[in-house]
């Protein structure tokens, strides 16, 4: 985790839903994040299906950073989990999300990349005013540690979004992507209409800007 002084805004020709950032452990994750921003991360829940938890953070427009770990007292769910969680050796982002009104367009796209792609599973919890957040999505997989090809979200039958409650105070400058052989991804990226360009680099990353009351941060 560093400190920059510069930002790229990187054009997405979709809206992201959320970013997600692997950790190994939620409540150390928490206080660097509030001594780098300026605010604590709002704790979120767990994901009793998956064996993990998270806290997130609002980044505008509907969109958030979620900080996701393991919940080492669930002890029902075994790796592999979702998410890269479980590949992880140091905090990184290992997923992102789109927002869809079309998951089973979304679904067959994502499955011509790889087959075990574009399950569309769905899920509820209630947020702590008692807003019922509702939900489907395309599941994302185990590994690899980090997947550039996002995940789609779909909250329409949802009356709120998990950002409703959140502090306002951080936005998303960019997201940047690399990978050693960009070209096919860059292809199954033309079909979902993301107007960004992957860079070739020796490694699969995810990186994002966000400016927050204390500057700017990339992870």
């Amino acid at each position: 985790m560093k400190e920059t002084n510069k930002t790229t805004i990187t054009t997405l020709g979709r809206k992201i839903d959320h970013i997600v950032y692997a950790v190994q452990d939620l409540d150390t994750a928490m206080v660097w994040f509030e001594q780098q921003i300026g605010i604590r991360p709002t704790f979120g829940g767990y994901h009793t299906t998956q064996g993990t938890k998270n806290a997130l953070i609002d980044l505008g427009d509907e969109c958030y950073l979620e900080i996701l770990a393991l919940d080492s007292n669930n002890i029902k769910i075994k790796s592999p989990r979702w998410m890269g969680i479980d590949h992880i050796n140091a905090p990184q982002l290992t997923r992102w999300s789109l927002k869809s009104a079309d998951l089973k367009s979304d679904s067959e796209i994502l499955k011509t990349y790889r087959a075990e792609m574009g399950n569309i599973q769905g899920g509820q919890r209630k947020m702590s005013d008692g807003e019922l957040l509702i939900w489907q999505l395309l599941m994302p997989l185990p590994a690899p540690k980090v997947e550039l090809i996002p995940f789609m979200i779909n909250w329409q039958n949802s009356k709120a979004h998990p950002t409703s409650q959140l502090p306002k105070a951080c936005e998303l400058i960019s997201l940047q992507f690399t990978h050693p052989h960009p070209t096919a991804l860059q292809e199954v990226f033309k079909q979902l209409h993301i107007d960004t360009n992957i860079t070739a680099g020796k490694e699969i990353t995810i990186k994002a800007k966000i400016k927050c009351p204390k500057g700017l941060i990339e992870i």
